[in-house]
């Protein structure tokens, strides 16, 4: 993977996770949006800041926040988007900084990258061809934000290219000495978190910092998508990888951090209570655990063909048309033999849903998933998986034992790239921060 594919990547999952959530009610956003009836509605246009002479209004700020809540698909009040709007406007700022820096280079991003990265959006998540953009349009959301969004990430890929200069490249020194610090670990545990990162500028005023991460964490249990709030929120350079740190050892973490993840339950969506860190606070979730040097698993490909139901299922009243899906699925079973049959099948029914999903770590599927795969022979058509949408079949096309815990040459170059642009970016945002004039002009709304 490239330097271009690696911080493109990392950049667009903000953007997609949104998109891929947009089937989600728009009640929330709905509930969210009600006017108070005692203050005067507030000029859309209203300025609430200036970034070097650039206006940031109070139309950018409510755009994003009805955007967090249509991604999280949570009813989110007033009250919430207040404590939240604070953090709003300090993304909004970093993004206006990143544009002057992205103009101040001459660096054209053109409407070929854009469509480009849409594609790759589609494609890395087996989506058909243009329902992104229908999906903004299906939920009435400017398909300028989309695209003003993809602008700044791609732009400012293009700054960090600019700034690694020779450091793009990963030499094979530095590979092997990776490799050697991996085997002297052999034996430790390893952990795969993700992060959420509030800043404090001021630890010994923290109180408003803490009330937006207890804020932030009462909508994570809730239910709302982790990637996304670390995605929308974060100030670690994690957030644009939906605040995934990857795999890492206890030497790379806060020893406050460290006592919590060795307790933690692994693979649950559990979210931690605030810990406080050096610069302010963290939320962090365990998504796996492993032995350095041992995590034997199964690689597995599968092909799946969803037939939908017209309504939703109701148990207790099903339509005809419901009972012959069920039968549909039935034949199904019947007369698919191969992983084409089902590519063929799934085709037929219009792709509601992706027919080959990538390849998948069985052991890291839900319980349920892992029930219906572990012991399904390969080229076997499963037993139907009924949902409230439809009927799934699927269908194992190969499977291969493997130690995940050991990392190929690519993918350690990979995390060592990552480790660079995190670095990079972290320090070129400092900068930028450190030279610009930002005027606040409503206090109501200081960040």
């Amino acid at each position: 993977m490239n330097l271009r594919s690696i911080i493109l990547a990392r950049c667009m999952l903000s953007i997609l996770a949104i998109l891929l959530l947009m089937d989600i009610s728009t009640a929330c956003a709905t509930e969210s949006d009600q006017p108070v009836a005692t203050k005067k509605p507030e000029p859309a246009d209203m300025i609430i800041a200036v970034i070097n002479s650039i206006p940031l209004t109070k139309r950018d700020v409510d755009s994003r926040g009805k955007l967090f809540a249509l991604s999280t698909g949570l009813p989110v009040s007033q009250e919430i988007m207040n404590r939240l709007r604070p953090q709003i406007i300090r993304q909004l700022i970093d993004e206006r900084l990143r544009t002057q820096e992205i103009l101040e280079r001459h660096i054209n991003v053109t409407p070929q990258q854009i469509a480009a990265a849409i594609s790759n959006i589609e494609r890395r998540n087996n989506l058909p061809k243009g329902s992104l953009i229908a999906h903004f349009k299906q939920d009435d959301l400017a398909l300028t934000t989309l695209i003003d969004q993809l602008r700044v990430q791609i732009g400012w890929m293009q700054v960090l290219k600019q700034e690694l200069g020779p450091r793009s490249r990963v030499s094979s020194i530095d590979i092997a000495q990776r490799q050697a610090a991996l085997k002297r670990e052999a034996g430790h545990p390893e952990y795969q978190i993700s992060e959420i990162f509030i800043k404090v500028n001021d630890p010994r005023k923290d109180k408003n910092e803490l009330a937006l991460v207890q804020t932030i964490i009462d909508q994570l249990r809730k239910g709302a998508p982790f990637p996304i709030v670390a995605a929308q929120f974060s100030q670690s350079q994690t957030a644009l990888n939906g605040g995934s740190m990857g795999w890492v050892q206890e030497d790379e973490l806060d020893p406050s951090v460290i006592k919590i993840v060795r307790s933690m339950p692994v693979g649950v969506g559990a979210i931690s209570n605030p810990i406080k860190v050096p610069g302010g606070f963290l939320i962090i979730t365990l998504n796996g655990k492993r032995i350095i040097g041992k995590e034997i698993g199964h690689l597995i490909s599968i092909r799946q063909v969803f037939l939908p139901f017209s309504t939703p299922l109701d148990p207790r009243h099903v339509t005809p048309q419901q009972e012959a899906t069920l039968q549909k699925a039935m034949h199904v079973m019947q007369t698919a033999h191969s992983c084409p049959d089902m590519e063929k099948l799934n085709k037929e029914e219009g792709e509601k849903r992706p027919t080959n999903p990538g390849e998948l770590v069985l052991e890291r599927l839900n319980p349920q998933m892992q029930a219906i795969l572990t012991n399904l022979p390969i080229g076997q058509v499963s037993k139907p998986v009924v949902s409230h949408e439809g009927i799934a079949l699927l269908m194992v096309c190969s499977k291969q034992q493997k130690n995940f815990s050991t990392r190929s040459a690519s993918e350690i170059a990979d995390q060592l790239m990552e480790e660079r642009i995190e670095q990079v970016s972290r320090q070129l945002d400092s900068d930028l921060h450190r030279r610009a004039m930002i005027e606040t002009r409503i206090k109501s709304y200081a960040y």
